[in-house]
């Protein structure tokens, strides 16, 4: 019986770790400890019926070692007193008494021997169990951090992809936008150069540019300029050179 229940802990615990290459470790481990603990309770329950057996036994064993000192007593009674044929039979029945009084605290040794290495079994066997549950829920923790951190590695280097591919993409709708805007001032510088006057000076006006732009140009040539005749402009050209003059109206 002993070896059935530790093969059973092993088989369970056994089973447990492979169960781990599963998808969720954790439900399993769950699963496996609720488990473990029904089988306790089974195997408290047969403990139990082992020590009411060995309770029965002492039980016995105490009331036929009161049956065999009373026989005792009375035989000894009835020895003094010269009944020897009833004396007799009482040295018979205390001959049966012994007997089974023998067989009876044999069994209860046995028996209480039984029930201590199934308790130390069962202490084992739990102690063994609770470090595996243990071990694989520090294993399952470290599981759940080394697949969360990965998860923070990968979102990480997809956000680094997605920054990457943005920059690359303001990069060219930047440049799409510079070119736009040149072309659009390279228009407007064009539209600008070719756009013709819509001012059209009047005859006095074009008399008196004409008059500023050649006094303008009086130092540079060497001549002198004059307005005369009641406020209309007669340019008077004097030309001061060497050895020649002019003069035009």
């Amino acid at each position: 019986m002993i070896k059935r229940v530790l093969h059973f802990f092993k088989s369970l615990f056994g089973s447990a770790v492979t169960e781990l290459e599963k998808t969720n470790p954790e439900a399993l481990l769950g699963a496996e400890k609720e488990n473990l603990r029904k089988q306790i309770q089974r195997y408290n329950q047969g403990l139990a019926a082992h020590a009411a057996m060995v309770e029965k036994l002492i039980t016995q064993v105490n009331g036929q070692e009161q049956q065999e000192a009373q026989l005792l007593t009375k035989i000894k009674a009835n020895v003094t007193a010269g009944n020897q044929e009833l004396a007799g039979r009482q040295a018979l029945k205390l001959s049966e008494v012994r007997t089974e009084l023998a067989a009876n605290r044999d069994q209860l040794e046995a028996a209480e021997n039984t029930y201590q290495e199934m308790s130390r079994n069962r202490e084992a066997s739990v102690k063994e169990a609770q470090k595996k549950i243990e071990s694989l829920q520090a294993k399952i923790n470290e599981l759940k951090v080394k697949e969360a951190t990965a998860d923070l590695s990968e979102m990480a280097s997809s956000m680094t992809a997605d920054m990457g591919g943005a920059s690359e993409t303001m990069n060219r709708l930047e440049h799409m936008v510079e070119d736009a805007r040149a072309k659009a001032a390279g228009r407007a510088r064009v539209a600008q150069d070719s756009m013709p006057s819509l001012e059209v000076p009047s005859a006095e006006e074009e008399r008196a540019l004409a008059h500023e732009a050649l006094r303008s140009l009086s130092g540079e040539l060497g001549f002198t300029t004059a307005v005369e005749s009641q406020g209309e402009e007669i340019p008077v050209v004097t030309f001061e050179k060497e050895n020649s003059k002019e003069k035009t109206s």
